[in-house]
């Protein structure tokens, strides 16, 4: 079972984590935009059945993190991560990242190479431009208010109703699961808006992804990266992945047919042990 959330608190702002150690180097697991370290689900209880020591975090502005006004951009998250790991008394991790905390784990490589063993992206951003459409418009100026309206009460309501109907008769619509809808929820609260479109407009435009990591994928040396996709990702495309294994000489790329956007969500099992392979063709960055 996973343990209880503790609260660190690092430079004046709480930072909500689990962690249970283990043996060799833990695995750092960071969420993506809007989310939570809850979206891992049973993957810590996994990886920790394994032996492995597992870090899950809420990011600020995510979870039961600080909602106070900061800066979100992936440096500064960066930053948070490497104080978190110094006060924890964690030298290196094995870094996992989702959606955004791919993005992040990127940048967390790039300040503090010495800090990362391995890496493991999942439906990254900051591998391409494109993106999908809806989150592109709520970079435009007014979308905290319509965030505020679209997901009122009646409107989570009616999608719950639809998202349990649909699993009576066996149609599987991740995009409305009870965990997703709870997530969605919560952008209701003033805070978590703003720091969901805070951080949303320093890595998208109207015109899609704004950073992009390309360029600088050389900063991982000879780390063996694990890159998992799922094919029909309605945010970021597969192509993405695709291209940055073609980069990356010491990558392996697992696509997940069928699965979204969180592919760790779409098959939990098959991903934790995704996991444990890369972990065992690994050895520590000394």
């Amino acid at each position: 079972m996973l343990g209880d959330v503790d609260i660190a608190v690092v430079h004046g702002r709480e930072v909500a984590y689990r962690y249970t150690p283990g043996i060799g180097s833990p695995i750092l697991l960071i969420h993506g935009i809007g989310s939570s370290m809850s979206t891992w689900t049973s993957i810590p209880e996994r990886l920790e059945a394994a032996g492995h020591g597992v870090l899950s975090v809420d990011l600020q502005g995510h979870g039961e993190s600080s909602l106070d006004p900061g800066d979100f951009s992936l440096g500064a998250h960066a930053n948070t991560l490497r104080d978190l790991l110094d006060l924890l008394a964690i030298d290196t991790v094995h870094l996992v990242g989702h959606s955004l905390g791919g993005g992040i784990a990127m940048q967390f490589v790039y300040q503090f190479p010495e800090r990362a063993e391995t890496l493991v992206l999942v439906s990254s951003g900051g591998l391409g431009e494109g993106m999908n459409a809806g989150l592109k418009l709520a970079t435009l100026p007014g979308a905290g208010l319509f965030v505020a309206t679209a997901f009122n009460r009646p409107t989570m309501m009616t999608m719950s109703w639809i998202g349990r109907t649909l699993t009576r008769v066996g149609v599987r619509d991740h995009s409305l699961t009870p965990e997703t809808l709870e997530t969605i929820g919560k952008l209701a609260h003033p805070q978590r808006r703003a720091a969901f479109l805070s951080t949303l407009r320093g890595v998208i435009s109207t015109k899609g992804q704004i950073l992009s990591a390309i360029d600088k994928l050389s900063i991982l040396g000879d780390r063996r990266v694990l890159i998992i996709w799922g094919d029909r990702d309605p945010l970021i495309p597969v192509a993405h992945g695709e291209r940055a294994h073609e980069l990356l000489p010491n990558s392996r790329l697992v696509v997940f047919a069928g699965a979204g956007h969180e592919p760790h969500f779409f098959d939990a099992p098959r991903f934790a042990d995704e996991l444990l392979v890369h972990l065992a063709s690994v050895q520590p960055v000394r």
